[in-house]
């Protein structure tokens, strides 16, 4: 029996950074380690923010003994510090698997999405109702950092190939249905119903 792959999923962020981390096996189904957020306080020095982060995730390389680490790639925001931060988070992750000898690898947003959902524009609801699903999870994993990070991880173990079956399974015929929908939704329209949703 082949071992399974066990992947660290790092949602990073400076405030809040998820960790989650996943065990799937060779017919791609996945089971929960172990998920959490790594805080800290915007009142203490950017230094101090960075250790704590970074004391979070060396603690659960250090537990879970990850075969990987997947770290979901950042990118451009309107919002100059909240990228800085994430950024410097990111870079934490990327530095401790170096230096535990682990690989890494990064993933973007819509990559994960597509990943677990089968689209790239899901919302946070949906990523978190999936990562439920596809864990076999009682409740939606909370914050959504911690969602994000076990859906960072799944796409990496998943990225390659096709997604499970299970993942199809496990929606709803109208969830597939909606997803469906969503995939011959022209990007164009797609944006637009963002714009509208979030009020830009």
């Amino acid at each position: 029996m082949s071992r399974s792959l066990r992947v660290l999923g790092i949602d990073p962020g400076l405030t809040r950074c998820g960790v989650g981390v996943v065990d799937v096996s060779s017919n791609r189904t996945a089971s929960l380690v172990h998920v959490g957020v790594v805080r800290s306080s915007t009142a203490d020095p950017i230094e101090k923010r960075l250790a704590t982060i970074a004391a979070g995730i060396r603690a659960v390389l250090h537990d879970h003994d990850p075969s990987v680490v997947a770290v979901e790639r950042v990118f451009a925001q309107n919002n100059r510090h909240s990228v800085m931060g994430t950024a410097q988070a990111s870079g934490i992750a990327l530095l401790l698997a170096a230096e535990h000898g682990i690989p890494a690898a990064t993933h973007t947003p819509s990559e994960v999405k597509a990943a677990i959902t089968g689209y790239g524009s899901a919302d946070k609801l949906q990523v978190q109702t999936m990562v439920a699903r596809v864990l076999r999870l009682q409740t939606l994993p909370e914050p959504a950092d911690a969602a994000d990070a076990l859906a960072i991880a799944l796409c990496h173990a998943w990225r390659g190939g096709p997604a499970p079956a299970s993942l199809d399974s496990a929606l709803t015929p109208a969830q597939r249905a909606w997803r469906d929908a969503e995939k011959r939704r022209s990007p164009q329209a797609r944006v637009a119903r963002t714009h509208v949703r979030t009020g830009a």
